[in-house]
Protein backbone atom coordinates (compact mmCIF):
# COMPACT_ATOMS: atom_id res chain seq x y z
CA UNK A 1 0.00 0.00 0.00
CA UNK A 2 0.85 3.40 -0.73
CA UNK A 3 0.69 4.84 3.09
CA UNK A 4 3.67 3.92 5.04
CA UNK A 5 3.03 0.54 7.04
CA UNK A 6 -1.48 0.92 6.83
CA UNK A 7 -2.91 -0.30 10.09
CA UNK A 8 -6.23 -2.78 9.02
CA UNK A 9 -8.67 -3.74 11.59
CA UNK A 10 -9.86 -7.54 10.56
CA UNK A 11 -13.30 -9.33 12.12
CA UNK A 12 -15.65 -11.98 10.80
CA UNK A 13 -19.17 -13.31 11.82
CA UNK A 14 -19.37 -16.36 9.99
CA UNK A 15 -23.37 -18.05 10.07
CA UNK A 16 -25.69 -19.17 7.72
CA UNK A 17 -28.85 -19.05 9.71
CA UNK A 18 -32.10 -21.05 9.17
CA UNK A 19 -35.08 -19.86 10.83
CA UNK A 20 -36.33 -23.53 11.02
CA UNK A 21 -33.49 -24.95 12.60
CA UNK A 22 -32.38 -24.26 16.49
CA UNK A 23 -30.64 -21.06 17.58
CA UNK A 24 -27.25 -21.40 17.38
CA UNK A 25 -25.60 -20.83 21.16
CA UNK A 26 -22.41 -19.78 22.26
CA UNK A 27 -21.58 -23.99 22.70
CA UNK A 28 -21.98 -23.81 18.84
CA UNK A 29 -19.46 -20.83 17.86
CA UNK A 30 -16.98 -22.09 20.51
CA UNK A 31 -16.80 -25.80 19.35
CA UNK A 32 -15.94 -24.10 15.47
CA UNK A 33 -14.64 -20.77 15.80
CA UNK A 34 -14.26 -17.42 18.58
CA UNK A 35 -11.08 -16.22 18.37
CA UNK A 36 -10.15 -12.68 19.98
CA UNK A 37 -7.28 -10.26 19.63
CA UNK A 38 -3.28 -11.03 18.61
CA UNK A 39 -3.69 -14.55 18.43
CA UNK A 40 -5.99 -14.44 15.69
CA UNK A 41 -2.53 -12.90 13.68
CA UNK A 42 -0.86 -16.17 14.81
CA UNK A 43 -3.48 -18.56 13.71
CA UNK A 44 -3.82 -16.96 9.97
CA UNK A 45 -0.34 -18.00 8.82
CA UNK A 46 -0.63 -21.12 10.47
CA UNK A 47 -2.47 -24.33 9.90
CA UNK A 48 -5.77 -22.95 11.74
CA UNK A 49 -9.67 -23.80 12.11
CA UNK A 50 -10.15 -20.04 10.94
CA UNK A 51 -12.56 -18.91 7.89
CA UNK A 52 -10.05 -19.81 4.76
CA UNK A 53 -11.13 -15.94 3.85
CA UNK A 54 -8.71 -14.95 6.85
CA UNK A 55 -5.37 -16.47 6.47
CA UNK A 56 -5.94 -15.58 2.27
CA UNK A 57 -6.33 -11.27 3.45
CA UNK A 58 -3.20 -12.12 5.46
CA UNK A 59 -1.06 -13.67 3.07
CA UNK A 60 -2.22 -11.08 0.42
CA UNK A 61 -1.35 -8.43 2.47
CA UNK A 62 1.75 -9.65 3.52
CA UNK A 63 2.93 -10.14 -0.29
CA UNK A 64 1.83 -6.32 -0.70
CA UNK A 65 4.39 -4.64 1.50
CA UNK A 66 4.50 -3.81 5.48
CA UNK A 67 1.39 -3.59 7.09
CA UNK A 68 0.09 -3.75 10.71
CA UNK A 69 -3.44 -6.59 11.76
CA UNK A 70 -5.45 -5.07 13.74
CA UNK A 71 -6.98 -8.14 14.46
CA UNK A 72 -10.84 -7.68 16.49
CA UNK A 73 -12.50 -10.78 16.79
CA UNK A 74 -13.72 -13.77 14.45
CA UNK A 75 -16.29 -15.67 14.99
CA UNK A 76 -17.78 -18.97 12.91
CA UNK A 77 -20.39 -21.83 13.63
CA UNK A 78 -22.28 -24.23 11.49
CA UNK A 79 -25.00 -22.82 10.11
CA UNK A 80 -27.86 -23.41 12.13
CA UNK A 81 -30.38 -20.96 13.60
CA UNK A 82 -30.40 -17.19 14.24
CA UNK A 83 -27.65 -16.58 17.17
CA UNK A 84 -28.57 -16.21 20.34
CA UNK A 85 -29.16 -13.24 21.81
CA UNK A 86 -26.05 -13.76 24.07
CA UNK A 87 -23.83 -14.46 21.24
CA UNK A 88 -24.94 -11.39 19.31
CA UNK A 89 -24.62 -8.81 21.83
CA UNK A 90 -21.11 -10.32 22.87
CA UNK A 91 -19.54 -10.22 19.57
CA UNK A 92 -20.98 -6.60 18.95
CA UNK A 93 -19.54 -5.65 21.90
CA UNK A 94 -16.00 -6.63 21.37
CA UNK A 95 -16.02 -5.55 17.74
CA UNK A 96 -17.18 -1.99 19.24
CA UNK A 97 -14.80 -1.84 21.98
CA UNK A 98 -11.52 -3.53 20.19
CA UNK A 99 -12.24 -1.19 17.10
CA UNK A 100 -12.14 2.06 19.28
CA UNK A 101 -9.06 0.71 21.39
CA UNK A 102 -7.29 -0.44 17.72
CA UNK A 103 -8.35 3.54 16.37
CA UNK A 104 -6.72 4.73 14.54
CA UNK A 105 -6.91 2.74 11.75
CA UNK A 106 -6.25 3.13 7.59
CA UNK A 107 -8.64 0.49 6.86
CA UNK A 108 -10.72 -2.25 7.69
CA UNK A 109 -11.40 -5.97 6.60
CA UNK A 110 -14.80 -8.20 7.29
CA UNK A 111 -14.63 -11.72 6.58
CA UNK A 112 -18.60 -12.42 6.78
CA UNK A 113 -20.81 -15.59 5.63
CA UNK A 114 -23.76 -12.81 4.73
CA UNK A 115 -26.52 -15.05 5.75
CA UNK A 116 -26.67 -14.09 9.23
CA UNK A 117 -29.30 -13.19 11.64
CA UNK A 118 -29.74 -13.13 15.27
CA UNK A 119 -33.07 -13.38 18.20
CA UNK A 120 -34.85 -9.85 17.67
CA UNK A 121 -32.53 -9.19 15.04
CA UNK A 122 -33.11 -9.54 11.37
CA UNK A 123 -30.02 -7.69 9.61
CA UNK A 124 -27.27 -8.46 12.00
CA UNK A 125 -24.91 -7.26 8.66
CA UNK A 126 -26.67 -4.14 8.69
CA UNK A 127 -26.52 -3.33 12.31
CA UNK A 128 -22.51 -4.57 12.33
CA UNK A 129 -21.80 -2.59 9.23
CA UNK A 130 -23.48 0.56 10.33
CA UNK A 131 -21.88 0.04 14.06
CA UNK A 132 -18.53 0.18 12.25
CA UNK A 133 -19.65 2.81 10.07
CA UNK A 134 -20.43 5.13 12.87
CA UNK A 135 -17.18 4.68 14.75
CA UNK A 136 -14.44 5.21 12.05
CA UNK A 137 -16.93 7.97 10.13
CA UNK A 138 -16.96 8.14 6.29
CA UNK A 139 -13.82 8.36 5.09
CA UNK A 140 -12.15 5.06 6.31
CA UNK A 141 -12.53 2.40 3.77
CA UNK A 142 -14.46 -0.56 4.78
CA UNK A 143 -14.45 -4.13 2.46
CA UNK A 144 -16.17 -7.25 3.35
CA UNK A 145 -16.24 -10.62 1.40
CA UNK A 146 -19.27 -12.56 1.87
CA UNK A 147 -20.35 -16.26 1.22
CA UNK A 148 -22.41 -16.38 -2.49
CA UNK A 149 -25.29 -17.34 -0.24
CA UNK A 150 -25.35 -14.01 1.83
CA UNK A 151 -28.36 -12.08 1.90
CA UNK A 152 -27.67 -8.83 1.32
CA UNK A 153 -29.68 -5.46 1.99
CA UNK A 154 -29.10 -1.82 0.77
CA UNK A 155 -28.10 -0.46 4.12
CA UNK A 156 -25.61 -2.83 4.74
CA UNK A 157 -24.07 -2.19 1.22
CA UNK A 158 -24.25 1.88 1.87
CA UNK A 159 -22.31 1.64 4.61
CA UNK A 160 -19.75 -0.61 3.25
CA UNK A 161 -16.94 0.20 0.71
CA UNK A 162 -17.28 -2.58 -1.16
CA UNK A 163 -18.91 -6.03 -1.11
CA UNK A 164 -17.01 -9.32 -2.42
CA UNK A 165 -18.95 -12.14 -3.04
CA UNK A 166 -17.35 -16.06 -3.93
CA UNK A 167 -17.35 -17.26 -7.14
CA UNK A 168 -16.91 -20.65 -6.76
CA UNK A 169 -19.95 -23.37 -6.33
CA UNK A 170 -18.87 -25.49 -3.83
CA UNK A 171 -16.65 -22.79 -2.34
CA UNK A 172 -13.00 -23.22 -3.39
CA UNK A 173 -12.05 -19.20 -3.84
CA UNK A 174 -12.05 -17.66 -0.50
CA UNK A 175 -8.64 -16.82 -0.16
CA UNK A 176 -8.67 -15.51 -4.00
CA UNK A 177 -11.84 -13.04 -2.62
CA UNK A 178 -10.09 -12.24 0.22
CA UNK A 179 -7.14 -11.09 -1.76
CA UNK A 180 -9.32 -9.21 -4.12
CA UNK A 181 -10.09 -7.62 -0.78
CA UNK A 182 -6.55 -6.59 -0.37
CA UNK A 183 -5.88 -5.78 -4.11
CA UNK A 184 -9.11 -2.93 -3.87
CA UNK A 185 -8.17 -2.13 -0.02
CA UNK A 186 -4.63 -1.27 -1.62
CA UNK A 187 -6.33 0.38 -4.22
CA UNK A 188 -8.18 3.05 -1.71
CA UNK A 189 -4.69 3.91 0.01
CA UNK A 190 -3.93 5.27 -3.00
CA UNK A 191 -6.62 7.93 -3.19
CA UNK A 192 -9.22 5.43 -5.29
CA UNK A 193 -12.57 6.25 -4.29
CA UNK A 194 -15.04 3.31 -4.78
CA UNK A 195 -19.31 3.45 -4.95
CA UNK A 196 -21.69 0.96 -5.32
CA UNK A 197 -24.62 -0.16 -7.45
CA UNK A 198 -27.10 -2.66 -5.66
CA UNK A 199 -29.94 -4.40 -7.15
CA UNK A 200 -32.31 -6.91 -5.66
CA UNK A 201 -34.30 -9.67 -7.32
CA UNK A 202 -38.04 -11.42 -6.39
CA UNK A 203 -35.54 -14.89 -7.42
CA UNK A 204 -34.38 -17.29 -4.88
CA UNK A 205 -33.14 -20.23 -6.59
CA UNK A 206 -32.71 -24.02 -5.09
CA UNK A 207 -29.56 -24.08 -3.73
CA UNK A 208 -28.72 -27.38 -5.90
CA UNK A 209 -29.28 -25.16 -8.83
CA UNK A 210 -26.39 -23.11 -7.98
CA UNK A 211 -23.53 -24.79 -9.34
CA UNK A 212 -20.66 -22.06 -10.27
CA UNK A 213 -19.35 -25.34 -12.86
CA UNK A 214 -22.61 -25.50 -15.07
CA UNK A 215 -26.15 -24.06 -15.61
CA UNK A 216 -28.00 -20.80 -15.10
CA UNK A 217 -25.56 -19.63 -12.29
CA UNK A 218 -22.65 -20.44 -13.69
CA UNK A 219 -23.58 -18.77 -16.72
CA UNK A 220 -24.97 -15.50 -14.81
CA UNK A 221 -21.08 -15.44 -12.69
CA UNK A 222 -19.52 -15.47 -15.94
CA UNK A 223 -21.15 -12.73 -17.71
CA UNK A 224 -20.51 -10.80 -14.07
CA UNK A 225 -16.79 -11.52 -14.22
CA UNK A 226 -16.51 -10.69 -17.34
CA UNK A 227 -17.41 -7.04 -16.93
CA UNK A 228 -14.91 -7.02 -14.43
CA UNK A 229 -11.72 -4.61 -15.03
CA UNK A 230 -8.38 -4.11 -13.77
CA UNK A 231 -7.33 -0.50 -12.40
CA UNK A 232 -6.04 0.59 -15.94
CA UNK A 233 -8.94 -1.21 -18.15
CA UNK A 234 -12.22 0.54 -16.65
CA UNK A 235 -13.80 1.25 -13.61
CA UNK A 236 -15.72 -1.72 -12.98
CA UNK A 237 -13.79 -3.43 -10.07
CA UNK A 238 -16.10 -6.21 -8.56
CA UNK A 239 -19.20 -7.81 -9.62
CA UNK A 240 -20.90 -10.07 -6.56
CA UNK A 241 -23.98 -11.61 -7.86
CA UNK A 242 -25.46 -13.33 -4.62
CA UNK A 243 -28.04 -16.12 -4.95
CA UNK A 244 -28.99 -16.14 -1.36
CA UNK A 245 -30.34 -17.90 1.35
CA UNK A 246 -33.89 -18.63 1.32
CA UNK A 247 -34.65 -20.68 4.81
CA UNK A 248 -33.22 -17.23 6.40
CA UNK A 249 -36.88 -16.55 5.67
CA UNK A 250 -36.48 -12.60 6.11
CA UNK A 251 -37.47 -9.79 4.15
CA UNK A 252 -33.64 -9.52 2.36
CA UNK A 253 -33.59 -12.38 1.05
CA UNK A 254 -33.06 -13.13 -2.75
CA UNK A 255 -30.78 -12.93 -5.48
CA UNK A 256 -28.54 -9.55 -5.38
CA UNK A 257 -26.23 -8.41 -7.82
CA UNK A 258 -23.85 -5.51 -6.01
CA UNK A 259 -21.47 -3.39 -8.32
CA UNK A 260 -18.52 -1.94 -7.14
CA UNK A 261 -16.74 0.89 -9.86
CA UNK A 262 -13.83 3.33 -8.97
CA UNK A 263 -15.58 6.40 -8.43
CA UNK A 264 -18.37 6.03 -11.41
CA UNK A 265 -21.51 5.20 -10.51
CA UNK A 266 -23.26 5.35 -13.77
CA UNK A 267 -21.09 2.48 -14.81
CA UNK A 268 -21.74 0.20 -12.04
CA UNK A 269 -25.52 0.91 -12.56
CA UNK A 270 -25.50 0.06 -15.85
CA UNK A 271 -22.88 -3.27 -14.99
CA UNK A 272 -25.46 -4.29 -12.23
CA UNK A 273 -29.02 -3.79 -14.66
CA UNK A 274 -27.15 -6.50 -17.19
CA UNK A 275 -26.24 -8.59 -14.86
CA UNK A 276 -29.82 -8.21 -13.27
CA UNK A 277 -31.46 -8.71 -16.80
CA UNK A 278 -29.74 -11.71 -17.28
CA UNK A 279 -30.78 -13.24 -14.49
CA UNK A 280 -34.50 -12.85 -14.31
CA UNK A 281 -34.69 -13.46 -18.07
CA UNK A 282 -33.16 -17.28 -17.52
CA UNK A 283 -35.26 -17.77 -14.08
CA UNK A 284 -36.93 -20.67 -15.65
CA UNK A 285 -33.69 -22.68 -15.58
CA UNK A 286 -33.89 -23.01 -12.07
CA UNK A 287 -35.36 -26.39 -11.52
CA UNK A 288 -33.96 -28.92 -9.28
CA UNK A 289 -33.20 -32.25 -10.67
CA UNK A 290 -33.78 -34.56 -7.62
CA UNK A 291 -34.92 -38.34 -6.82
CA UNK A 292 -36.52 -39.71 -4.00
CA UNK A 293 -35.85 -42.20 -1.79
CA UNK A 294 -37.53 -45.38 -3.33
CA UNK A 295 -35.76 -44.18 -6.92
CA UNK A 296 -32.38 -43.52 -4.91
CA UNK A 297 -32.90 -47.07 -3.46
CA UNK A 298 -33.35 -48.64 -6.69
CA UNK A 299 -30.32 -46.55 -8.35
CA UNK A 300 -28.21 -48.14 -5.49
CA UNK A 301 -29.47 -51.31 -6.39
CA UNK A 302 -29.29 -51.81 -10.05
CA UNK A 303 -26.49 -49.52 -11.39
CA UNK A 304 -23.39 -51.18 -11.80
CA UNK A 305 -20.86 -48.79 -10.75
CA UNK A 306 -20.19 -46.89 -7.56
CA UNK A 307 -22.60 -43.77 -7.15
CA UNK A 308 -23.12 -41.06 -4.74
CA UNK A 309 -25.97 -40.05 -3.16
CA UNK A 310 -26.45 -36.57 -1.60
CA UNK A 311 -29.25 -36.25 1.20
CA UNK A 312 -29.21 -32.87 0.34
CA UNK A 313 -32.94 -31.97 2.25
CA UNK A 314 -30.71 -32.84 5.32
CA UNK A 315 -27.57 -30.78 5.30
CA UNK A 316 -25.75 -29.59 7.89
CA UNK A 317 -24.57 -27.18 5.64
CA UNK A 318 -27.76 -25.64 5.28
CA UNK A 319 -29.00 -25.66 9.09
CA UNK A 320 -30.52 -29.39 8.77
CA UNK A 321 -29.84 -31.52 11.49
CA UNK A 322 -27.64 -34.12 10.24
CA UNK A 323 -30.12 -36.97 11.14
CA UNK A 324 -32.88 -37.78 9.33
CA UNK A 325 -33.24 -41.57 9.03
CA UNK A 326 -35.32 -41.80 5.24
CA UNK A 327 -32.15 -42.80 3.26
CA UNK A 328 -30.60 -45.05 6.12
CA UNK A 329 -33.65 -46.84 6.94
CA UNK A 330 -34.32 -47.38 3.20
CA UNK A 331 -31.02 -48.73 2.61
CA UNK A 332 -30.82 -50.85 4.89
CA UNK A 333 -33.79 -52.71 5.15
CA UNK A 334 -33.02 -53.17 1.23
CA UNK A 335 -29.73 -54.61 2.37
CA UNK A 336 -28.01 -52.88 -0.20
CA UNK A 337 -24.56 -54.13 -0.17
CA UNK A 338 -21.58 -51.72 0.02
CA UNK A 339 -23.15 -48.97 1.35
CA UNK A 340 -21.40 -46.17 3.12
CA UNK A 341 -23.33 -42.96 4.80
CA UNK A 342 -22.15 -40.08 6.80
CA UNK A 343 -22.03 -38.03 9.05
CA UNK A 344 -25.09 -39.06 10.80
CA UNK A 345 -25.54 -36.84 14.03
CA UNK A 346 -25.76 -38.32 17.08
CA UNK A 347 -24.14 -37.57 19.98
CA UNK A 348 -25.72 -39.85 22.29
CA UNK A 349 -24.71 -43.18 19.72
CA UNK A 350 -21.32 -41.60 19.11
CA UNK A 351 -20.70 -41.74 22.96
CA UNK A 352 -22.41 -45.52 23.70
CA UNK A 353 -20.00 -46.65 20.72
CA UNK A 354 -16.87 -45.12 22.80
CA UNK A 355 -18.22 -46.41 25.81
CA UNK A 356 -18.64 -50.06 24.42
CA UNK A 357 -15.42 -50.38 22.22
CA UNK A 358 -14.41 -51.49 19.08
CA UNK A 359 -15.83 -55.26 18.14
CA UNK A 360 -19.26 -54.62 20.21
CA UNK A 361 -22.33 -55.41 19.08
CA UNK A 362 -25.65 -53.75 20.20
CA UNK A 363 -28.71 -52.15 19.30
CA UNK A 364 -28.10 -48.83 17.28
CA UNK A 365 -30.72 -46.36 18.27
CA UNK A 366 -30.73 -43.57 15.74
CA UNK A 367 -32.86 -40.39 17.16
CA UNK A 368 -33.37 -41.87 20.34
CA UNK A 369 -35.53 -38.82 21.07
CA UNK A 370 -37.30 -37.61 18.25
CA UNK A 371 -37.98 -34.53 16.68
CA UNK A 372 -39.38 -32.84 13.07
CA UNK A 373 -37.92 -35.01 10.03
CA UNK A 374 -36.03 -37.08 12.58
CA UNK A 375 -37.39 -39.93 13.34
CA UNK A 376 -36.04 -43.11 15.36
CA UNK A 377 -34.68 -46.14 13.78
CA UNK A 378 -32.70 -49.13 15.08
CA UNK A 379 -30.45 -51.62 13.93
CA UNK A 380 -28.47 -54.04 14.67
CA UNK A 381 -24.39 -52.56 14.76
CA UNK A 382 -20.76 -53.49 15.35
CA UNK A 383 -18.56 -51.33 16.48
CA UNK A 384 -15.34 -50.72 13.66
CA UNK A 385 -13.90 -47.82 14.13
CA UNK A 386 -13.73 -44.93 17.14
CA UNK A 387 -12.19 -41.69 16.66
CA UNK A 388 -11.55 -37.88 18.65
CA UNK A 389 -13.24 -36.74 15.52
CA UNK A 390 -10.07 -34.24 14.60
CA UNK A 391 -8.86 -34.28 11.19
CA UNK A 392 -7.54 -31.96 8.62
CA UNK A 393 -9.21 -31.63 5.38
CA UNK A 394 -7.33 -32.05 2.02
CA UNK A 395 -9.76 -31.41 -0.45
CA UNK A 396 -12.47 -28.74 -1.50
CA UNK A 397 -14.10 -25.96 1.25
CA UNK A 398 -11.75 -27.28 4.12
CA UNK A 399 -8.67 -28.30 1.94
CA UNK A 400 -6.03 -27.15 4.73
CA UNK A 401 -8.36 -26.73 7.08
CA UNK A 402 -8.47 -28.02 10.88
CA UNK A 403 -12.33 -29.56 11.83
CA UNK A 404 -13.79 -32.01 14.28
CA UNK A 405 -16.53 -33.80 14.41
CA UNK A 406 -16.52 -34.39 18.21
CA UNK A 407 -16.23 -37.75 19.36
CA UNK A 408 -17.33 -40.12 16.72
CA UNK A 409 -17.61 -43.74 15.68
CA UNK A 410 -17.90 -45.85 12.42
CA UNK A 411 -20.80 -48.56 12.84
CA UNK A 412 -21.20 -51.25 10.78
CA UNK A 413 -25.20 -52.41 10.47
CA UNK A 414 -24.86 -56.22 10.88
CA UNK A 415 -27.89 -57.21 8.45
CA UNK A 416 -27.04 -54.76 5.44
CA UNK A 417 -23.55 -54.49 6.02
CA UNK A 418 -23.83 -50.68 5.67
CA UNK A 419 -21.25 -48.98 7.18
CA UNK A 420 -22.30 -45.45 9.32
CA UNK A 421 -19.80 -43.03 10.78
CA UNK A 422 -21.73 -41.24 13.51
CA UNK A 423 -20.33 -37.65 14.84
CA UNK A 424 -21.07 -35.44 17.54
CA UNK A 425 -20.94 -32.21 16.03
CA UNK A 426 -23.14 -30.61 13.29
CA UNK A 427 -20.76 -31.20 10.10
CA UNK A 428 -21.61 -31.79 6.83
CA UNK A 429 -19.97 -34.45 4.67
CA UNK A 430 -17.77 -32.40 2.32
CA UNK A 431 -14.56 -34.05 3.14
CA UNK A 432 -13.15 -37.36 2.16
CA UNK A 433 -10.80 -37.26 5.00
CA UNK A 434 -13.78 -37.54 7.55
CA UNK A 435 -14.57 -40.91 6.19
CA UNK A 436 -11.05 -41.58 5.46
CA UNK A 437 -10.34 -41.22 9.10
CA UNK A 438 -12.07 -44.21 10.18
CA UNK A 439 -10.16 -46.46 8.33
CA UNK A 440 -12.67 -46.31 5.63
CA UNK A 441 -11.36 -46.73 1.60
CA UNK A 442 -13.80 -44.65 0.04
CA UNK A 443 -12.80 -46.23 -3.67
CA UNK A 444 -14.37 -49.72 -2.65
CA UNK A 445 -17.48 -48.43 -1.93
CA UNK A 446 -20.18 -49.12 -4.07
CA UNK A 447 -22.68 -46.32 -2.87
CA UNK A 448 -21.77 -43.41 -0.68
CA UNK A 449 -24.05 -41.16 0.72
CA UNK A 450 -23.38 -38.19 2.04
CA UNK A 451 -25.49 -35.22 4.38
CA UNK A 452 -24.31 -32.41 2.16
CA UNK A 453 -25.92 -29.84 -0.47
CA UNK A 454 -23.18 -29.40 -2.82
CA UNK A 455 -19.52 -28.44 -1.49
CA UNK A 456 -19.17 -32.73 -1.54
CA UNK A 457 -18.57 -32.18 -4.96
CA UNK A 458 -15.11 -30.48 -4.52
CA UNK A 459 -14.67 -33.11 -1.33
CA UNK A 460 -15.40 -36.14 -3.79
CA UNK A 461 -14.77 -35.57 -7.16
CA UNK A 462 -12.01 -37.98 -7.04
CA UNK A 463 -14.50 -40.99 -6.94
CA UNK A 464 -17.70 -39.55 -8.72
CA UNK A 465 -17.77 -37.39 -12.15
CA UNK A 466 -20.98 -35.63 -11.79
CA UNK A 467 -22.92 -38.50 -13.96
CA UNK A 468 -22.53 -40.81 -10.98
CA UNK A 469 -23.96 -38.41 -8.32
CA UNK A 470 -27.24 -38.18 -7.74
CA UNK A 471 -28.92 -35.29 -5.26
CA UNK A 472 -31.96 -36.73 -3.01
CA UNK A 473 -35.07 -35.29 -2.22
CA UNK A 474 -36.51 -36.63 1.08
CA UNK A 475 -38.41 -34.10 3.77
CA UNK A 476 -35.94 -32.35 6.16
CA UNK A 477 -34.88 -28.67 6.85
CA UNK A 478 -33.15 -27.90 4.00
CA UNK A 479 -34.90 -29.55 1.06
CA UNK A 480 -34.60 -28.10 -2.60
CA UNK A 481 -38.60 -28.28 -3.22
CA UNK A 482 -39.51 -24.76 -1.56
CA UNK A 483 -42.72 -25.19 -1.89
CA UNK A 484 -42.63 -27.35 0.91
CA UNK A 485 -41.36 -25.01 3.19
CA UNK A 486 -43.80 -22.85 5.30
CA UNK A 487 -42.23 -19.11 4.98
CA UNK A 488 -43.33 -16.34 7.04
CA UNK A 489 -41.96 -13.52 6.35
CA UNK A 490 -40.14 -14.17 2.85
CA UNK A 491 -41.30 -11.17 0.40
CA UNK A 492 -43.87 -12.86 -2.32
CA UNK A 493 -44.19 -13.18 -4.88
CA UNK A 494 -41.15 -14.39 -5.89
CA UNK A 495 -39.48 -17.04 -8.19
CA UNK A 496 -40.02 -20.45 -8.49
CA UNK A 497 -42.60 -20.51 -5.50
CA UNK A 498 -44.90 -17.91 -6.80
CA UNK A 499 -45.58 -18.19 -10.80
CA UNK A 500 -47.02 -14.53 -10.85
CA UNK A 501 -43.41 -12.95 -9.11
CA UNK A 502 -42.63 -9.92 -11.06
CA UNK A 503 -39.29 -8.02 -11.04
CA UNK A 504 -39.80 -4.29 -11.23
CA UNK A 505 -36.59 -2.22 -12.63
CA UNK A 506 -35.53 0.46 -10.54
CA UNK A 507 -36.46 4.10 -11.53
CA UNK A 508 -33.17 5.03 -12.27
CA UNK A 509 -32.37 2.05 -15.01
CA UNK A 510 -34.09 4.88 -17.59
CA UNK A 511 -31.80 7.56 -16.28
CA UNK A 512 -30.19 9.22 -19.40
CA UNK A 513 -26.87 9.21 -16.99
CA UNK A 514 -26.88 5.46 -17.81
CA UNK A 515 -24.37 4.64 -21.18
Amino acid sequence: MSKTCPKVAILGFHLESNAFAPVSSKEDFLAQCWEEGDHITTLARGLSHLPSEVPGFYQRMDTLGDWTPAPLIVVAAPPGGPASAEVWNDFLIQVEQRLLDALPVDAVYIANHGASSAEHVDDTEKVLMEKIRSILGPDIPVVATYDLHCNVSPETVDALDAVISYRTNPHIDQRERAAEAADLLHETQSGTKLVTAYLRLPLTPPSVTLSSAKGPYADLITLGTSLMQRPEEGPIANVSVAAGFVFSDLPKCGMTITVTARGDLAAARQAALTVARAAWADKGRYVADTVNVEQAVQLAQTIAHPILLADVADNPGGGGRGNTSWLLKALDQARVPGVVLGIFIAPDLAAQAHELGVGAEFDAVFNSEESTYSHRYVSRARVLYISDGAGVGRRGILQGRKFSLGPSALLELTGSGMQVVVGSLRRQLAEPAMLEMHGIDISKANCVVVKSRGHYRAGFDEFFADDRIYDVDSPGLTTPNLRQIRFERLPRPVWPIDDDAVWREPDWATSPALP
